[in-house]
């Protein structure tokens, strides 16, 4: 374990092996470093803060601070911020534990890359392999999918959730649901594709992919109530399969409603296909109260 003479570790502070701590890093008495995990310099990790094993921080993030919140005062603690392990987290970013009205806990999985800039939200709750771009927020009450890819400068609304695998294209602002496997860009975002490269490279099959489009175009670009569209996927033999039942229930349980799809002729014809585009330009690259 090193400390930096510079650094200010508080008494109460929890750890682990071999973790390193830069210059000018502030760790505050409630935080629990995990094993091997890397504090470069002018890192703030404050509140009730819990980081697992080799995770890393670049300068200046800060992490666990008081959330962002009218509703809170300033003698409120800030609230508990639970982090995986094989995280990287850049510079600039921020991530705010929970409330005792929402939930009390944010919670950010395994493997996550959070670049420059990014924002979570309180209450958040975050998956496992998610990478957020540069500049990209998710409010507070958020719930983001393992795999998802949020692309620069996106910004999810509060209490939004964006499924498992879902690509956000940058610059999107994402005000409702984004189903899983989806792909949704602009403003506000609609659903314009199924993200079937990262189908591919997460390992799907040529006959699962097939399988959600066919889904899709069911659930999305078809007439009829959403309720109505529903009904027709559980009837149908597609239900059987476990990655449609995970889309379904999704879209079932959605509040705030999903992301409605672009409309036209040409969506419907070549919309499902747009995934075959490689994204790479959103992948390598918020809302405004992301609280």
């Amino acid at each position: 374990m090193g400390i930096h003479p510079t650094a200010i570790v508080a008494p109460g502070a929890v750890l682990g092996d071999g973790v390193e701590v830069g210059p000018f890093c502030t760790v505050g008495p409630n935080v629990r470093l995990g094993a091997r995990t890397r504090l470069h310099g002018h890192v703030v990790v404050d509140g009730e803060t819990e980081l697992g094993e080799d995770n890393e921080l670049f300068p200046f993030c800060v992490v666990g601070c008081h959330p962002q919140d009218k509703k809170l005062k300033a003698k409120d603690p800030a609230g508990r911020l639970v982090i995986g392990n094989h995280n990287r987290i850049r510079e600039h970013v921020t991530i705010h534990g929970g409330t005792s009205f929402g939930g009390g806990l944010t919670r950010i999985g395994d493997h996550n890359m959070l670049l420059v800039g990014a924002h979570i939200g309180h209450d958040a709750m975050v998956g496992s392999h998610v990478v957020f771009t540069n500049g990209a927020m998710a409010a507070g009450h958020t719930e983001i999918g393992d795999r998802a890819i949020l692309g620069a400068m996106v910004g999810i609304h509060q209490f939004a959730r964006v499924g498992k695998l879902a690509m956000i294209g940058a610059g999107a602002m994402v005000s409702h649901d984004a189903p899983p496997f989806g792909m949704v860009q602009g403003d506000r975002a609609k659903l314009v594709a199924v993200n079937l490269v990262g189908m591919h490279r997460n390992g799907y099959t040529p006959e699962q992919k097939a399988l959600v489009k066919r889904v899709f175009r069911l659930l999305f670009w078809r007439a009829g109530t959403l309720h109505q569209r529903l009904e027709l996927v559980r009837s149908s033999a597609l239900f059987r399969d476990p990655i449609c039942q995970e889309i379904v229930a999704f879209v079932a349980a959605s509040k705030r409603g999903v992301c409605s799809p672009r409309s036209g002729r040409q969506a419907l014809a070549g919309g499902l296909d747009a995934g075959s585009a490689d994204p790479g330009s959103s992948e390598t690259g918020g809302d405004g109260a992301a609280g």
